[in-house]
């Protein structure tokens, strides 16, 4: 073993023997490294684009930061909050996610200095770069509600939250001993990662009340700080009518300010009216917490934007100020609806864009936005929304897909996940647009 008081370039390290799979570096090992491609965040963007560019470099040209020892395929967690999945469909290792021909440092992003191309990581090494792709996604921020965090600890609180794994195993069992009072379902006053999944896990948990004989003794409640049940017109509107059928409340311009687990009462506010508090009991409150990026993100002002998100342009994905840095998914500034199929559709523009700076051409790929949302409305439906930055419908089927189906939640439960695992892991999966083409015969949609 090295010490560590040897500094050694990455590319030196392609006439080392490799250690198993992954060649992981550690703090004992090495504390300096450099590579052409640096990819921070190993979650679904970082790992599809990090399997496209393994093809183009060698393995000690392209590192991966990330701490994480396991990797969750997060769209299923509302399945698995309605007891429908378990946790172990939507965990695999990251060693399993991550090609084999890139370089795995398992640790995290403390500071970016861009005007040297350089990251700094919290166990203390510093990685040189000449190209960045930055892929940290968004974090729940659960301590920015009072109470939140100690309700989240008594699991027979009523509190609950399909958002984090440490959290969403609980979510069934909440539902299960949830008898009569009211049951709250929150969305909160900040971007969040899947915007769909608030609402979701209410449709769930009062179709699940309905099937139990339950429903008439449960108020169910949808407050969101949002001004509309969902940003496409088209799908609102069938949202609405899936709300008003179905006797579900929706509260909007309606924010969860804090809790008391105590007295089991949540305090909200008016949006428009600041000063108007509303407190509501509750026998069961899923609480979707505010998000936002990293510190090592949001505190770098050269990176972000006003808001913490890192500053790219919106079809290029490329940053507006250093070229040489790109960004994918939630942690991006770009204003598309923050889901993994909008990852999807981002790592072939990335890819395509950074091969172009590269060869010292300009990026001609362009994002149009794209972001799907499957919709689930109960047990054994689901409203497949697919639309743009212009939030216009851009469906793949050749039907209207502003209806409840048995069809698409099939879909979203059992083939979705198996092309992210087979293919997007694998940066073989840029979304749907070939297929779009193909149901609609060749015009666009």
């Amino acid at each position: 073993m090295l010490s560590a008081r040897y500094y050694i370039k990455m590319s030196q390290l392609r006439h080392l023997p490799a250690l198993g799979r992954h060649f992981s570096l550690t703090k004992t090992s090495f504390e300096n490294h450099s590579c052409k491609v640096l990819v921070v965040g190993g979650g679904t963007g970082g790992c599809a684009v990090t399997a496209k560019l393994s093809r183009k470099l060698k393995k000690t040209d392209l590192i991966v930061l990330e701490p994480s020892e396991e990797h969750y395929y997060q769209p299923l967690f509302t399945l698995i909050g309605a007891g429908i999945e378990n946790i172990e469909t939507a965990r695999k290792s990251e060693r399993a996610c991550l090609t084999k021909n890139c370089t795995w440092l398992k640790d995290q992003a403390a500071e970016f200095d861009l005007n040297r191309n350089i990251v700094k990581t919290v166990q203390g090494h510093q990685i040189e770069y000449d190209y960045l792709i930055v892929s940290t996604g968004i974090i729940p921020r659960y301590e920015k509600i009072p109470g939140l965090l100690d309700a989240l600890k008594d699991r027979s609180s009523g509190v609950c939250s399909i958002y984090l794994p440490k959290y969403v195993e609980n979510v069934y069992p909440t539902m299960q001993r949830l008898n009569s009072g009211n049951a709250i379902f929150t969305f909160p006053n900040s971007p969040v990662k899947c915007p769909g999944a608030p609402q979701k896990i209410c449709y769930l948990t009062e179709d699940y009340l309905r099937r139990e004989n339950k429903r008439s003794k449960v108020n169910v409640i949808y407050n969101t700080s949002l001004p509309v049940i969902f940003g496409v017109k088209k799908y609102a509107d069938a949202l609405w009518k899936v709300c008003k059928s179905r006797n579900i409340a929706v509260n909007t311009r309606t924010n969860l300010v804090s809790i008391d687990p105590v007295k089991k009462e949540a305090v909200f506010e008016n949006l428009d009216k600041p000063e108007v508090k509303t407190i509501l009991p509750y026998s069961m409150l899923h609480v979707t917490p505010p998000m936002s990026t990293d510190e090592s993100i949001s505190n770098n002002k050269e990176l972000t934007n006003s808001a913490g998100f890192v500053e790219v342009n919106k079809t290029s994905l490329q940053h507006v100020r250093f070229p040489n840095v790109f960004a994918i998914g939630d942690c991006s500034s770009s204003p598309n609806s923050k889901t993994a199929a909008a990852a999807a559709a981002q790592v072939e523009v990335v890819f395509e864009n950074l091969q172009a700076v590269i060869n010292g051409q300009k990026p001609l790929a362009t994002y149009d936005g794209y972001a799907s949302c499957p919709l689930v409305t109960g047990y054994d439906k689901c409203i497949l929304a697919e639309f743009d930055y212009d939030l216009n419908p851009l469906e793949t089927f050749p039907f209207s897909q502003d209806k409840e189906r048995l069809s698409m939640y099939l879909l979203k439960k059992n083939i979705i996940p198996a092309i992210y695992w087979s293919l997007m892991m694998n940066g073989l999966w840029n979304g749907p647009a070939m297929f779009r083409k193909i149901m609609h015969l060749g015009r666009d949609k």
